[in-house]
C-alpha cells in the first residue's frame, strides 16, 4: 500500500512538474479599437517577460547559410520548449533559407540585423500546406511560415530582405505556369484533398509567400522592415487576432501586394508604410470553389494612418472573395502624389466568384494623382482566367454598403466607376465630401447600381 501510495505521489509530481514546464510564458494584450461596427478586442501577444535566445548561441555565422538555418530553427524549438521566448537575430547580414515559427516565439530583429533569404527552391522543401492566388495546395514554403501556431510575433528594427533572382524568372508565368494553374483550380473544383494538390518540382514554378502565417492566432508583426517579396509579402490565412504595426514594406516584383488577409478575422494595421509592386492592401477570402467549401469570411479589419508611396489601389477587395468580405474600415491614410496608382478602393470580382462585399468605410484619405478614380467597382475582372478556363458554376456577387467620407485627390480620371451585373446590381453606395482636384473624363460613370447618394 505504501509503495502504491509512493509511486502515485511520485507520478503527481512529475505531472506537475511537466505542467509548470510547459506553461506559457508569454502574455495577452487586449487592444480595444474603435470602428463603426462591433469590433471585438484583439489579443495580441507580449514577450516582454519571456527569456532571449540568441542565435549565435546556437552556432549562426553570418556567411554560412546552412549553419544559420538550422542555429534559428534550434533557437525557435528552445523558445517555444520553454514555454515562450524571443529568438534574437543580432546586428549584421545573415544568410537564410525557410523559417518556420513555433507557438510563442518572437523572432525579433536587433536594429542593423538583416535577415537575407536565398532563392534556391530546394531549400523551401519539402512542400507544406499553403496556397495560390486562393487555393489551396502542397507548395514551396513561403520564406517565414507558421502552421496552426498561436502567440507569436517577428518584431524589431531590423530588415527581412529576399533575394530575387530566381523567383524573378519564375515571375514571367510562361504556358506551362498557366497549365499548372488551370490543375490546381480544376483540383479545387473537384474537392482534392490539399495533400495531394502538389504544386512543386515540375514548371509549375508556383513563387512562395514571403510571410504566410496558416491557421494561426495572437499575431504581432512590429517595426521591422521588409524588402523584395517572391510573391505576396505578408498573407494571414485562416488566422485570427492580427496587429500590424510600423512595418516598412518595399517589394516591386510580380504580384507583390503587401499585405493580404485572406479567410482571416480581427485585424488592426496600423503607422505603416507600403512601396508596392500591385496593390498596398488587398484583402481576399478565397477563390471560387475554395471559398465556398472553406466558408470563413474576411472579417473586422481596421486600418489606420498609413502611408502608400507605390502601389495599384490602397484598398483592393478581391477579386478572390467567394468566402465573403465585410467590416473593413479604413481612415486617416495618405497617398503620395506620385504614387502611380490606379484608385483609393477598387472591389473586383466576375461571374466565377460568388461571396459577398458588405460594410466597406473608408474615411479621411489624402491621395495624389489617381491613373482611374478614387473609387471603382468593377463585377467582370477575370485577368489570365478568362481565356484559361470556361465558367464552371455561375455566381453573382453581392455589394452593398459602402461608404466613402471626406476623401480629397489631387488629379483622377473619374470620381467613381461602378460596374454593377444587370442580375444582381451594386446597392447602396454613400459619398460624402469626395472630392478631386481635376477629373479628366466624367465624374461618375455607373451601370446597374441601387441608391447612390453623394453629399
Amino acid at each position: 500500500m505504501n509503495i502504491t501510495r509512493l509511486a502515485l505521489a511520485l507520478v503527481l509530481v512529475l505531472f506537475l512538474c511537466s505542467c509548470k514546464k510547459n506553461k506559457s510564458a508569454v502574455s495577452i494584450t487586449k487592444i480595444q479599437v474603435q470602428a463603426p461596427f462591433a469590433m471585438p478586442d484583439i489579443a495580441v501577444p507580449d514577450f516582454g517577460k519571456c527569456k532571449t535566445f540568441s542565435i549565435v548561441d546556437f552556432g549562426a555565422i553570418p556567411s554560412n547559410k546552412t549553419k544559420n538555418s538550422y542555429a534559428i530553427a534550434k533557437a525557435i524549438s528552445a523558445a517555444n520548449e520553454a514555454g515562450g521566448g524571443i529568438v534574437e537575430i543580432t546586428a549584421g547580414e545573415w544568410i537564410t533559407g525557410k523559417i518556420h515559427l513555433k507557438s510563442n516565439v518572437n523572432l525579433h530583429l536587433r536594429k542593423g540585423a538583416v535577415l537575407l533569404f536565398d532563392d534556391e527552391p530546394k531549400d523551401y522543401l519539402p512542400p507544406v500546406n499553403t496556397s495560390w492566388e486562393g487555393m489551396e495546395c502542397m507548395n514551396y514554403s513561403p520564406l517565414i511560415y507558421a502552421w496552426k501556431c498561436k502567440n507569436i510575433a517577428i518584431t524589431g528594427e531590423g530588415t527581412i530582405k529576399a533575394k530575387m533572382n530566381l523567383w524573378k524568372i519564375w515571375g514571367a508565368r510562361p504556358r506551362p505556369h498557366m497549365e499548372s494553374l488551370k490543375r490546381l483550380f480544376n483540383m479545387s473544383y473537384q474537392n482534392v484533398p490539399t495533400e495531394e494538390r502538389l504544386m512543386v518540382n515540375d514548371t509549375a514554378n508556383l513563387r512562395p509567400h514571403f510571410i504566410q502565417f496558416n491557421r494561426c492566432e495572437n499575431i504581432r508583426l512590429e517595426g521591422f522592415s521588409i524588402i523584395n517579396s517572391p510573391f505576396w509579402t505578408i498573407h494571414m490565412y485562416l488566422s485570427k487576432n492580427i496587429l500590424i504595426r510600423k512595418l516598412n514594406v518595399y517589394a516591386h516584383g510580380h504580384n507583390n501586394d503587401g499585405f493580404d488577409p485572406e479567410m482571416s478575422q480581427n485585424i488592426l494595421v496600423e503607422d505603416c508604410q507600403f512601396d508596392q509592386g500591385d496593390d498596398a492592401i488587398a484583402i481576399k477570402s478565397g477563390r471560387s470553389q475554395e471559398g465556398w467549401r472553406i466558408q470563413v469570411p474576411t472579417k473586422n479589419l481596421v486600418i489606420r494612418n498609413c502611408t502608400v508611396k507605390n502601389g495599384h489601389q490602397l484598398i483592393a477587395i478581391g477579386s478572390e472573395l467567394s468566402g465573403g468580405i465585410e467590416n473593413v474600415y479604413v481612415h486617416d491614410c495618405v497617398v503620395y502624389e506620385d504614387a502611380k496608382m490606379f484608385h483609393v478602393l477598387f472591389i473586383k470580382t466576375n461571374e466565377r466568384m460568388g461571396g459577398y462585399v458588405n460594410n466597406i468605410y473608408i474615411k479621411n484619405i489624402k491621395a495624389g494623382k489617381m491613373d482611374l478614380g478614387i473609387l471603382g467597382i468593377d463585377t467582370d475582372v477575370l485577368y489570365q482566367w478568362r481565356d484559361l478556363l470556361p465558367t464552371y458554376v455561375r455566381k453573382l456577387t453581392l455589394i452593398k454598403n459602402i461608404y466613402l467620407e471626406n476623401i480629397k485627390a489631387s488629379n483622377v480620371k473619374f470620381e467613381c466607376r461602378i460596374l454593377g451585373q444587370k442580375e444582381l446590381p451594386v446597392e447602396n453606395i454613400f459619398l460624402k465630401n469626395v472630392v478631386a482636384d481635376t477629373i479628366r473624363d466624367k465624374m461618375q460613370i455607373h451601370e446597374n447600381l441601387i441608391n447612390f447618394e453623394k453629399k
